[in-house]
């Protein structure tokens, strides 16, 4: 069911075991513990009954509140869904002044900074799940669910290029996704947009995480300690 961290869910496109992964303490990311996803709701039945083979116990939703309402869809009764939606969509200043970047990854860096709380909100959802595998999304699951992708691989000490390759196979999966929909494709448009910036994905991912402590950013956003001991220990299983 996994190849090169791939997992095949029918009905979502972009779902990958954020297992397999080398850290610095010469380690490895445990396989099923954590995955991250495009949203459930297009999975068919058998999407849902291979997500339960998975071990997947547990949803994180990362969407706000108008797009749960807007488009929530079935959930099993043998999943707990948390919610830990990451935009503040309510903090109208902060995206009338950044709306040219959302979509892109120009937006990480700030809203890693301006944030935090909502980001410390996200990883104590997947620390506190309860046993078994968990699942964390937001709708492509490109920028909210690549965020959080980003500091949990940071906080269970994989490297930077590494992260930053986990971010680029999102490109890869989406076109499929769109093209089931009917859809544009987006990806053209976010690289002409990160060529006028002269940058590229890869270069901002590697820039934020060597400027950022992510641990004390998360820390002073409100993630407890404790919290972080278990998150390690979810991610990377009893040290040796």
């Amino acid at each position: 069911m996994i190849h090169d961290r791939h997992l095949d869910f029918d009905g979502c496109y972009n779902v990958r075991d954020l297992g397999g992964l080398a850290t610095g303490d010469g380690r490895t990311t445990r396989a099923g513990a954590v995955v991250r996803s495009d949203t459930p709701d297009r999975l068919t039945a058998e999407g849902w009954s291979a997500l339960r083979a998975y071990g997947i116990r547990t949803l994180v939703d990362l969407r706000n509140d108008r797009e749960v309402r807007a488009w929530n869809g079935y959930r099993p009764p043998w999943i707990t869904v948390l919610r830990a939606p990451l935009d503040d969509d309510g903090d109208t200043e902060f995206w009338e002044r950044r709306r040219h970047l959302y979509g892109t990854p120009l937006y990480y860096r700030t809203f890693l900074e301006h944030k935090p709380g909502r980001c410390a909100a996200a990883i104590t959802a997947i620390a506190q799940a309860p046993p078994g595998g968990v699942l964390f999304h937001c709708v492509a699951g490109r920028d909210r669910t690549g965020i959080v992708a980003l500091l949990l691989l940071a906080l269970a000490g994989v490297a930077p290029a590494d992260i930053a390759s986990d971010y680029e196979l999102t490109t890869e999966r989406l076109g499929p996704l769109y093209a089931k929909l009917g859809e544009e494709d987006e990806a053209p448009m976010i690289r002409r947009r990160l060529l006028k910036e002269n940058t590229s994905a890869r270069e901002i991912i590697l820039t934020t995480l060597a400027e950022l402590d992510v641990e004390a950013h998360l820390l002073d956003g409100g993630l407890h300690k404790d919290d972080l001991g278990t998150l390690r220990a979810r991610l990377l299983g009893p040290p040796d």
